[in-house]
């Protein structure tokens, strides 16, 4: 049986060359094929977390316009008697109202001095109207 055997060809280098050169392009192609995958799942996995990074950076813009407004108030004290800023222009829209006989309506800006000394607040409505009235 040992007769039987067929002997085994050896390639030379040179046929073993030229094989790697043929099998060579045909490997290139099909590792060619997967990494063009890779490379599109790698470029979709990058542009999500930056998609995601940019939505951050919107909220963290909109996050300051929400902040609160600084709560003031003035008091006046005069004589034993105590007046806040509300109170001064409330006194003031009666003036405007009652006394210059205007329509509320109509009074768009107030400005008010306050002269503590001699018991007086003066006013200027409208850039037009100027006056005093006691407090």
């Amino acid at each position: 049986m040992a007769a039987a055997k067929k002997p085994v060809a050896v390639a030379t280098s040179a046929e073993t060359a030229d094989v790697k050169a043929v099998a060579a392009p045909a490997a290139e192609v099909k590792a060619e094929k997967p990494a063009k995958k890779e490379t599109v799942k790698k470029e979709t996995a990058k542009k999500a977390p930056a998609k995601k990074v940019a939505e951050k950076k919107e909220t963290a813009k909109k996050a300051p316009a929400k902040k609160a407004e600084l709560k003031s108030v003035v008091e006046l004290q005069v004589a034993g008697n105590s007046y806040t800023n509300d109170d001064l222009v409330k006194i003031a829209k009666d003036v405007w109202k009652y006394d210059l006989q205007q329509k509320a309506a109509d009074l768009t800006s107030v400005e008010l001095y306050v002269k503590a000394e001699e018991k007086k607040v003066y006013y200027v409505m409208n850039k037009d109207f100027t006056g005093s009235f006691d407090i």
